[in-house]
């Protein structure tokens, strides 16, 4: 089938390149203006662009999806079907209907829980033992067409966001393709989704980073998962912005006042919870410098017992 591509970051690139592998045509890649990325702000290509051109396959940057110009020009192309993949943008209903067999959708969770832009990070946040991906008709209200396919994967305990959502991509990656091939040979059963059962998986801001240490230390441990790698757990110590790469619940219990450092050893730093228990820090970043394991960390700036994470 010919198919057009609608997708800008990384998440996308699997389902790409799948794709263009399959028996199937893509016959034009549609991908979010180019923006400012990383440290330095460049004007780079978003990474579906570049396997897009690296593919020869032609590249629309349209500012609005409603542009005639856009419009004219996807319908020219006469596609069969339309995959959208994290493409950061709602597509409107005129466009949703020019692809003969309409659009269908990669969304990286087991819907209806977690519609939205951020499924996996809010998944491991809230401490989920298994997530998915679903492949999904688009519909003009957010994630919330029928269901066309589901694979399921657990959720390990101290996996990331980022650990997650890269298996998931390979995982709807190949789910795509081969809802594609049995979609070229006959309508396919579509299962409507539960509209009760649905939560939203709101957008991350920095803010957010910002730790409760009143929160239970499995709660904490989970907020550092689900914000990694944008846009990390952080707390205040002695003033200097601290962020939490990487933890652990520790069995022990403590009488501490949550956010106070208990003990410091060669490998951990360990913090009262909200619950009595203790997280134990192993690897973070203080602010304008690299990240660092704990001990390093520690042989730069000894911390007394007794210090307290502040909210600033």
């Amino acid at each position: 089938m010919v198919v057009v591509f609608f997708g800008t970051p990384q998440f996308a690139v699997p389902s790409l390149g799948h794709l263009l592998a399959s028996s199937h045509r893509v016959c034009g890649v549609v991908t979010q203006p180019d923006r400012p990325r990383g440290r330095g702000q460049k004007i780079t290509d978003a990474p579906v662009k570049s396997v897009a051109l690296q593919h020869g396959v032609p590249v629309v940057q349209p500012a609005r999806l409603r542009d005639p110009e856009f419009t004219a020009t996807l319908r020219a192309s006469k596609p069969d079907l339309g995959v959208v993949v994290a493409y950061g943008q709602l597509i409107p209903e005129d466009v949703l209907q020019i692809p003969r067999l309409g659009m269908i959708n990669v969304h990286a969770s087991l819907l209806p829980k977690y519609r939205g832009a951020a499924p996996v990070h809010r998944a491991v946040i809230a401490g989920e033992r298994e997530t998915g991906v679903t492949i999904m008709r688009v519909v003009k209200a957010l994630d919330a067409g029928a269901m066309l396919a589901r694979a399921t994967r657990p959720i390990g305990a101290d996996e990331t966001s980022e650990d997650v959502e890269r298996d998931l991509a390979e995982t709807g990656a190949r789910l795509l393709v081969d809802v594609i091939d049995r979609m070229e040979h006959g309508p396919l059963a579509e299962e409507p989704q539960d509209a009760s059962a649905s939560t939203y998986a709101s957008k991350l801001t920095k803010e957010e980073g910002l730790i409760d240490w009143t929160l239970p230390a499995r709660a904490i441990h989970d907020r550092v998962r689900g914000l990694h790698p944008w846009p990390h757990a952080y707390g205040y110590l002695d003033g200097m912005r601290v962020i939490l790469l990487k933890t652990r619940v520790e069995g022990e219990e403590t009488t501490a006042e949550p956010g106070t450092l208990v003990a410091s050893s060669r490998d951990v730093i360990t913090v009262a919870a909200g619950d009595g228990r203790l997280i134990a820090i192993e690897h973070l970043q203080p602010e304008g410098r690299r990240p660092m394991q704990a001990r390093e960390f520690l042989a730069g700036r000894p911390i007394a017992p007794g210090t307290r994470f502040t909210g600033r």
